[in-house]
């Protein structure tokens, strides 16, 4: 006689809604820890290709620390203090006394100042604390070009010495130092240096002094430049000098692309935390430069320029490069990407110069989606670049450079697309390129130039790389390693 076993098994059908519910409730709890492992997984694959950790890590700080600027609770208009925009009155003082009217309003959140239309000829100016200068459609800033008018200052800590003239310089049009909470915007409205006095006096040596910025605004933080022109700067167009917590954005600055000497678009010197991006810039010397100091006094200041981002811009620079960093850099520079730029009828597209007795270092730098256009050089790394501010300098104080990377790096009509002159004292280490095709427009054997240089390059990369570089394929699994790394074939004659 069969006896029915009470512990045989549910059926199967009567199972099926408590297993139901026990995976919900699994995936319920766990559903925090599911998104994170995948998130983590997906990180680990930008890892492994694209040395992703410092770029996000960068980028994330960069937009982090922006925001938008706040609206001031008092607003005035030049023509309050007196200001007449018909490009013959000077308007100096009407600017001074709205000036001091906001810099009394700092507790109360500052004050924006509205230049309207009109032509408004001014001597140089300071700015204040939570101010927001607004240029209204139309309307123009213009500076007066009797250099009497320009105050002289002290030279740069970091430099020593004036840029082109030893000892003081000339200010800049419009200057701020130890600020916070600046604002320069507006409805494209311009500021206009009126530059060509200047040039013409520079080129037949009859200045004194080291010519002024248009804009330079010193040891302040928490900028915001954006929508507005900067033209015909006497000197650099826009030089944030020990900043801190930089935006500039949707900008137009321009200079003649000639005879217009050291028209320079953005000078980031010493600054930490800059985001540059959606402008366009056409001038007489580089678009972008960034520096830190000038030999020995650069070394002795000890200010990098570090976490820099710049994107999404058009420029060309047919007297000196598009993008440069140097050759003061003597600070140091770091953690700098460069990407989405079209550089277009210039001399060079990116460099980096330096020299013995510069010291510092430029290392993590990223340049990435390049687009080169009628260049005569494409990508320069130079260490002869030998301006000194006096013979004091220690020639055995050399620069480091290292960790350098191209990605994505096209273009046509471009005669040599590399040149790298490392040298013995200063070698340029661990350079990588990927994914590199630029049309050229001579077709001599050594067209990729280099000197003293180590790194590799991965997957394609044309034209064909020079022999200091180690060969990867797409896997990065390595298929040629370099024996020549010290080997030059730089060729200055094309």
């Amino acid at each position: 006689m069969m006896v029915e076993n009470l512990a045989s098994p549910t059926p199967l059908h009567h199972t099926r809604p408590e297993f139901r519910k026990r995976v919900t409730t699994f995936f319920t709890s766990h559903r925090t820890l599911f998104t994170v492992l995948w998130i983590m997984a997906f990180l680990s694959v930008f890892i492994w290709q694209n040395d992703f950790v410092d770029q996000f890590s960068s980028f994330r700080k960069v937009e982090k620390m922006r925001e938008m600027p706040k609206l001031r609770p008092v607003v005035f208009n030049l023509t309050d203090f007196g200001g007449v925009g018909d490009g013959v009155s000077l308007n100096t003082e009407a600017f001074e006394k709205a000036v001091f009217a906001i810099s009394k309003l700092g507790r109360k959140g500052g004050g924006q100042l509205n230049v309207p239309a009109g032509n408004w000829l001014t001597a140089p100016f300071n700015l204040t604390s939570h101010m927001t200068l607004f240029l209204a459609e139309g309307a123009v800033i213009l500076g007066i070009d009797d250099e009497k008018y320009w105050p002289l200052m002290p030279p740069l800590p970091s430099y020593g010495s004036g840029r082109e003239r030893p000892g003081p310089r000339y200010g800049s049009l419009i200057h701020g130092q130890n600020l916070r909470d600046i604002v320069i915007t507006g409805h494209n409205g311009t500021i206009n240096g009126q530059g060509q006095s200047w040039w013409k006096k520079f080129r037949r040596k009859l200045l004194n002094y080291t010519r002024g910025p248009l804009v330079q605004i010193m040891w302040s933080r928490d900028i915001l430049i954006s929508n507005i022109t900067l033209r015909d700067s006497p000197f650099w167009t826009l030089h944030p000098y020990n900043c801190k917590n930089i935006t500039i954005r949707d900008m137009t600055i321009l200079a003649p692309i000639s005879e217009a000497p050291n028209t320079d678009g953005i000078d980031p010197d010493s600054c930490e935390d800059m985001l540059i991006e959606d402008s366009y810039i056409s001038v007489g010397d580089d678009a972008i430069a960034i520096k830190s100091g000038w030999d020995q006094y650069g070394i002795s200041y000890g200010r990098p320029s570090k976490n820099i981002y710049i994107r999404n811009l058009v420029v060309r620079s047919m007297v000196s490069a598009g993008i440069s960093i140097g050759s003061e850099m003597s600070g140091g520079v770091s953690n700098v990407t460069v990407e989405n730029v079209l550089i277009w009828d210039s001399r060079r597209a990116v460099r980096i110069k330096t020299a013995a007795g510069r010291g510092g270092y430029v290392k993590d730098i990223t340049y990435r989606n390049l687009t080169f256009q009628n260049v005569r050089v494409g990508i320069v790394i130079k260490t002869d670049y030998n301006e000194h501010p006096n013979g004091e300098f220690d020639p055995k104080a050399v620069p480091v450079l290292q960790d350098i990377s191209y990605t994505s790096i096209h273009g046509e009509g471009v005669r040599v697309p590399v040149r790298i002159h490392g040298s013995s004292d200063i070698p340029v280490r661990n350079v990588t390129f990927r994914d590199m095709s630029v049309g050229i427009t001579y077709k001599k054997k050594h067209i990729f130039q280099c000197a003293y240089v180590e790194g590799r390059v991965i997957g394609s990369v044309y034209p064909a790389p020079c022999e200091n570089l180690d060969l990867y394929d797409e896997h990065e699994q390595l298929v040629t390693k370099s024996a020549s790394q010290n080997v030059s074939d730089i060729d200055y004659d094309f």
